[in-house]
């Protein structure tokens, strides 16, 4: 199926005359919103746009992995309150790192068209020969067979440690904090910071310009992105329908669909940055809307995991009675000027969602997420 799908814009809206934007200040984040007011330049080129860059908490507490920091919203609460009391018209965000509950009067006004979700491996640069030695390379074959070059992996996310522990429990981990750019610095200074990988999303990766450090992109069924990854999420005001007309045409409804059923999976779990869960999401190669969901929760020592998936018809129209429900109950997406195809679509990815959770807690995982 095509990336470049579209839904109709059919009727005008004013054009903002000066958009205010709330963005963190990383290298990444400002690359991010650029993005963003490149794409609104294209549809309103008479606007004038304003960027203003707030801390988070995420950004200011560097000395500690994110799981241990014991708050939610890390990277999106003071932008949030920047938005809410009027300072700012939109904030850009890695949709990742929003919460699967926004604020009241908060909501996601447009997703993007996606990055590549995937996580990367990033070599240090003395050791990037081992991805050319002609072997099917895989993040196992690095775990078992390089353990004499690849000792010591860098990363904070839970995820991305429990993943590797369930790979192999003898496996070195180190936290690793601080931007794109200071990670890398860390990678490549070896003899003060003893990294020898770093595994990263590769939608930063390429959106900053480091494509060329991807060793290898992650993408077999040992490893499992983070919800959203990839996707960009531009928030507004639940009550400001004119911004979130502003923003229709930025919308990407394949995006839409991938990220609502990431997220109303991770909503079902009561899971968030600091939970063990990742997903992938696929469509059927063919001009069907069929999207399968695959998601893999696992314990934060990695000794226990379960896993399911499901494939759903996204425009199946017969949905039992007792499978209704109300959209806000599951997705603060707030898609404006969108028919009824648009719709169905949208429930079926919740549905799709709600049922690999179902899938899950059935498997007993609400039992590892308690020990988690």
């Amino acid at each position: 199926m095509s990336s470049e799908i579209t839904i109709s814009f059919e009727k005008s809206v004013e054009g903002p005359t000066l958009l205010t934007i709330g963005s963190r200040k990383s290298r990444l984040a400002m690359i991010q919103t650029h993005m963003v007011i490149d794409a609104l330049k294209h549809h309103y080129p008479k606007c004038e746009f304003v960027v203003k860059n707030i801390d988070t908490t995420g950004d200011n507490i560097l000395d500690r992995p994110l799981a241990k920091i014991g708050e939610k919203a890390l990277f999106t609460r003071e932008l949030e309150e920047e938005l809410l009391k009027g300072t700012i018209d939109i904030i850009v965000h890695s949709l990742k790192d929003m919460p699967t509950t926004l604020p009241d009067r908060c909501c996601i006004g447009a997703i993007m068209q996606r990055e590549d979700p995937s996580d990367s491996l990033v070599l240090r640069e003395d050791l990037i020969h081992l991805n050319k030695t002609g072997q099917n390379m895989n993040i196992k074959y690095i775990i078992d067979d390089c353990t004499q070059h690849v000792q010591t992996f860098g990363t904070s996310s839970l995820r991305r440690i429990a993943q590797l522990r369930n790979l192999s429990q003898n496996v070195s981990i180190k936290d690793v904090r601080g931007n794109l750019n200071t990670r890398l610095d860390k990678l490549d200074n070896h003899p003060k910071y003893g990294y020898d990988c770093l595994i990263l999303a590769t939608a930063g990766l390429k959106r900053a310009g480091f494509n060329d450090r991807i060793s290898l992109r992650l993408t077999d069924d040992n490893w499992y992105h983070a919800v959203s990854q990839g996707a960009l999420g531009i928030e507004c005001l639940a009550d400001d329908y004119r911004m979130q007309r502003i923003l229709h045409p930025l919308v990407n409804p394949r995006a839409v669909f991938e990220c609502t059923s990431e997220r109303v999976l991770m909503k079902c779990l009561e899971g968030g940055c600091s939970v063990p869960i990742g997903v992938q999401t696929e469509w059927s190669n063919n001009e069907r809307w069929l999207l399968t969901l695959k998601a893999k929760v696992l314990s934060t020592d990695g000794k226990q995991s379960v896993q399911g998936e499901q494939t759903e018809d996204l425009d199946n129209q017969n949905v039992p009675i007792n499978e209704t429900f109300e959209l806000s109950d599951f997705t603060d997406i707030r898609i404006s000027e969108t028919d009824n195809q648009f719709e169905c679509r949208l429930q079926n990815s919740v549905r799709l969602g709600r049922s690999v959770a179902k899938k899950l807690i059935d498997m007993g995982v609400k039992d590892i997420l308690k020990r988690s």
